[in-house]
């Protein structure tokens, strides 16, 4: 038994490693069963015994973010792409470690959606992002980093390795309200549950049809959420 405990501590400091390597600022692991517990639409398509989930975050460029004014630019839609091929790349070679050591394991894209009302990909990276101690749900119902704020795009790799969860962080936004007037939609609430995604899908529909953008993006709220004057008051 102690020998198993051994490997799977050293399978999941080989993840840790190789996630780094691969230029992720933040991971962890999350028990997805857990998570859908918590909000049962967070694994919609939770796969038999892949009852883990390794959550990776690569952080978007500050300049790109902070050049955002009341609308995105080709510019952001370029650099949010890049992000979410990047990480798909780091997901599928992290599967290939998992499979490659004996585990099942499946990359989850980053942002392909499988409903377009609501929009809804295969599951909640931010949920299980929160599960595995990365941040914290924010007002704006992002992941929110305690160092990077939301100014992160997430993917995540699912797995029948019974690698140990690292647990949600127990932290919030504080009296930090920057999110509620940056949003255009005035979607965002003084609390996550009160949320208002319609008001926001609308707004996402008035952007993606503004030229060379042609997607449901937005980077106000985002840009809200960090930076340096940020980071100085964060917890």
């Amino acid at each position: 038994m102690r020998t198993w405990k051994n490997q799977l501590s050293q399978l999941r400091n080989e993840l840790f490693a190789a996630a780094k390597r691969l230029g992720v600022c933040a991971c962890g692991v999350a028990d997805a069963e857990f998570a859908q517990r918590i909000e049962p639409a967070a694994v919609e398509h939770l796969a038999g015994r892949l009852s883990r989930a390794f959550v990776v975050a690569v952080r978007l460029q500050d300049a790109v973010i902070d050049s955002l004014v009341d609308r995105p630019t080709p510019l952001y839609f370029h650099h949010y792409r890049q992000a979410n091929y990047a990480l798909d790349r780091i997901a599928f070679d992290l599967s290939s470690l998992l499979m490659e050591r004996g585990h099942a394991a499946a990359a989850v894209p980053a942002s392909q959606l499988v409903s377009l009302v609501p929009p809804l990909g295969h599951l909640s990276h931010r949920v299980l992002g929160w599960a595995a101690g990365i941040g914290w749900i924010g007002r704006s119902r992002l992941l929110v980093h305690p160092r990077f704020g939301a100014r992160l795009r997430l993917a995540t790799i699912l797995t029948d390795a019974p690698l140990e969860p690292s647990g949600p962080l127990e932290m919030d936004c504080g009296d930090c309200a920057d999110c509620i007037a940056a949003c255009p939609a005035l979607a965002i609430k003084s609390s996550s549950r009160d949320y208002d995604l319609d008001a926001c899908y609308r707004k996402l529909e008035e952007f993606r049809r503004l030229p060379f953008i042609g997607q449901h993006i937005c980077g106000l709220c985002v840009k809200a959420c960090g930076g340096p004057r940020w980071t100085r008051r964060s917890p």
